[in-house]
């Protein structure tokens, strides 16, 4: 039987915007190309999401070769620079207006959700939820105005920073090995920017922030503190993945961490190799329910946005993601509170 899951992050729509295939083709057919699409979606039981806007870093050359950059650390990758945000708001809207056209593409199979009950609703109806989300606080500027702009269109979830600095804060570099603690905290905008997500129920996403910006949020916030997508720092020592402090913070919140599938984030070597066990990925699992308890761990890819375990491969393989859970001792009622009860839960303690 497919178990329905909620995927707390995915950069489906950059890759949408990107692709040079038409935007249906890439959408609504499986090509076979990256992650997602809608048909490989439906197969393998994505229930709804949490689909990030994006704005990679202005360059005229390919993408960076992650594996091969990351195949023998130590490593420590140059940090983008930080971008204004003129520059990063044409593409962040091009990505907006793709998730609404994906609704209208598509109404009968996937729905653009605001509120938790929407959310319910949709996947009542058997609809994909999808739930906008912006990696990276570029495309809103100082004067904080587009916020109310993007929450208007559907934003219910933000991260202030992707790993490059922002108006707002400071984000962890991809190396190895590495700890959290680099650089300062929020910014005077940063904390500003706090206050308002709060008071527009937007999700404040602490993925790739660095520790002294997430103990500024952690004080700062009236919401569950969460983290869309990282692991434990205990069992690979990245800046990207999460302290047992931080866990035990998220935890006390009553906010949520998605397991990323992200073999450099997994891999106790630092590496993007992706001979990653299912021993591996479910240390991880372990560590997460142990030190949140287990309301507070679901799943969070990084579908189309990092390089996965081949016994993942795409969208396709999160069913055998849980089938291994189920072989390593995970009673069906847990499996299904990480696949999408405890992302629910939490969505409804946050955005109402």
């Amino acid at each position: 039987m497919t178990i329905p899951f909620f995927d707390g992050h995915n950069d489906f729509l950059l890759r949408l915007m990107k692709s040079p295939a038409p935007r249906e083709e890439t959408w609504l057919e499986d090509s076979g190309q990256g992650h997602m699409d809608l048909k490989r979606m439906k197969r393998a039981g994505f229930a709804g999401g949490l689909f990030a806007i994006f704005v990679p870093p202005v360059s005229g050359g390919k993408p960076p070769d992650f594996k091969a950059l990351m195949a023998n650390p130590p490593y420590d990758l140059p940090m983008p620079p930080q971008m204004d945000h003129a520059t990063a708001q044409p593409a962040a809207l091009t990505m907006a207006g793709l998730l609404h056209w994906m609704a209208r593409a598509a109404p009968d199979d996937f729905a653009l959700c605001r509120s938790s009950a929407h959310i319910r609703a949709a996947m009542d109806s058997g609809r994909i939820a999808g739930v906008m989300h912006m990696e990276g606080a570029e495309a809103i500027g100082p004067d904080l105005d587009a916020l109310y702009l993007f929450h208007d269109m559907g934003l219910r979830s933000l991260g202030p920073v992707w790993s490059r600095p922002t108006l707002f804060g400071h984000g962890v570099p991809m190396a190895f090995p590495g700890s959290p603690d680099i650089g300062p905290g929020l910014t005077e905008r940063g904390k500003d920017l706090v206050r308002l997500c709060n008071a527009l129920r937007i999700v404040i996403d602490l993925s790739h922030m660095n520790e002294a910006g997430f103990d500024d949020v952690a004080r700062l916030s009236t919401a569950p503190l969460v983290a869309t997508h990282s692991n434990a720092h205990a069992l690979c020592p990245t800046p990207r993945n999460l302290t047992d402090r931080q866990l035990h913070a998220i935890r006390d919140s009553g906010g949520m961490v998605g397991l990323n599938y992200a073999s450099f984030y997994l891999n106790a070597n630092g590496t993007a190799a992706t001979d990653t066990g299912w021993d591996t990925i479910l240390r991880h699992m372990d560590h997460l329910v142990e030190t949140l308890g287990e309301g507070h761990v679901g799943l969070g890819s990084d579908f189309d946005g990092c390089v996965l375990p081949d016994l993942i491969g795409d969208v396709t393989g999160v069913p055998a993601l849980l089938e291994a859970m189920r072989a390593h001792g995970y009673g069906d009622a847990l499996i299904t509170r990480i696949a999408r009860d405890n992302w629910l839960d939490c969505l409804a303690r946050s955005i109402g």
